[in-house]
């Protein structure tokens, strides 16, 4: 009777750990932004709106067939933007290079109401990755190491004023080691956590579980050595659950050592289809509603899709983009050379 009563439980637990396989065969890609543009951070609405910023210093929301677009200037200088957030009645842009000024643009739903400055950073080393929000209140982002830690600003108060955290509070990096500013990717927020992914010379995932109060870092598997190898791109589903995602820009084929899972909120990290397809990828997202199982990648190679957590993945597109952001399971907005598209997944 023990024996059978213990086999129905290892029967059980089992069943209940197989996730079903997640089927998308196809995807639809219908562009509803053409501009000569490098489009590098999006941040959708809903399944018909979507804002981004981009080089020449514009920005936009992508409202049906009339965009609302803006240019914006430092002093002469049009400046180029790779970050990009939203709460509910502000979007924030961020610049790269020196100097870095992050925009905070007023939203009461349907219109842009004013842009305002509220960070400006001076210096020879400055460049800013990637930008993220907690909350309505809270955000983080995220830029290259200017002394020996990477770049690190909050804001507490809604985006009106951003402090840059020193050193001290932060993991010390190595020379050669960064960030890149590829898809505005390269960090992930869940509940109170913030995971930020590095390459370069090293490539590891920086984590506070008290929103920026204290850091930890950690090591990972992926591919790293040279100035364009490491994590490109990292997603978390839930506090435990997260993937990276990267590789060689230089060597885009090459598919070892550049996409890894954790199951322990991104302590250790295991590969996952090692010296199989896809190679390079610069944007990795979790499919919303999939318990994990459904993944999509992205770069300029194409589009890439995992339905089994990330042990298989199968070609959806030879078309390059950037970055990829969901709406919802079946619908994803993703920018890149000269647009934004509608990705529309299908069984």
């Amino acid at each position: 009777m023990r024996l059978a009563i213990a086999t129905f439980i290892v029967l059980f637990l089992f069943s209940c750990e197989k996730k079903t396989e997640i089927e998308i065969n196809s995807v639809e890609i219908t562009p509803v932004f053409i501009d000569s543009l490098s489009i590098r951070a999006i941040q959708p609405l809903d399944e018909k709106r979507v804002w981004f910023s981009a080089d020449k210093g514009k920005v936009g929301l992508i409202d049906g067939d009339t965009p609302k677009l803006a240019i914006i200037k430092y002093g002469d200088s049009l400046l180029h933007f790779r970050s990009i957030a939203t709460t509910k009645e502000a979007v924030f842009v961020l610049s790269i290079a020196n100097p870095a000024v992050l925009y905070k643009i007023g939203f009461n739903g349907t219109e842009a109401t004013n842009i305002e400055e509220v960070y400006n950073e001076k210096g020879e080393n400055v460049f800013y990755d990637s930008m993220k929000f907690w909350n309505d209140n809270e955000g983080i982002a995220i830029g290259d190491p200017v002394d020996n830690c990477m770049s690190v600003i909050i804001t507490r108060d809604g985006g009106n004023t951003w402090v840059k955290l020193p050193c001290e509070n932060l993991p010390k990096v190595e020379k050669g080691e960064a960030a890149f500013a590829a898809s505005n990717s390269n960090i992930a927020v869940f509940g109170d956590n913030a995971w930020v992914a590095t390459g370069g010379k090293k490539s590891r995932v920086m984590h506070t579980a008290d929103k920026g109060k204290t850091w930890e870092i950690f090591d990972t598997p992926i591919l790293r050595g040279k100035a364009m190898t490491g994590i490109y791109s990292i997603d978390f589903r839930d506090e435990k659950h997260g993937i990276i995602f990267g590789g060689n820009w230089e060597d885009k084929s090459y598919n070892e050592g550049n996409k890894a899972i954790t199951k322990n909120g991104g302590k250790t990290w295991r590969l996952i289809a090692n010296g199989k397809e896809p190679g390079y990828r610069s944007s990795v997202k979790y499919i919303p509603g999939t318990e994990g199982q459904g993944i999509v990648a992205i770069g300029s190679p194409g589009i890439s899709f995992s339905g089994d957590g990330g042990k298989n993945w199968k070609e959806l597109s030879k078309e390059g983009f950037f970055a990829i952001e969901f709406v919802n399971d079946s619908i994803a907005f993703a920018s890149g050379n000269n647009r934004i598209s509608k990705l529309v997944f299908r069984e």
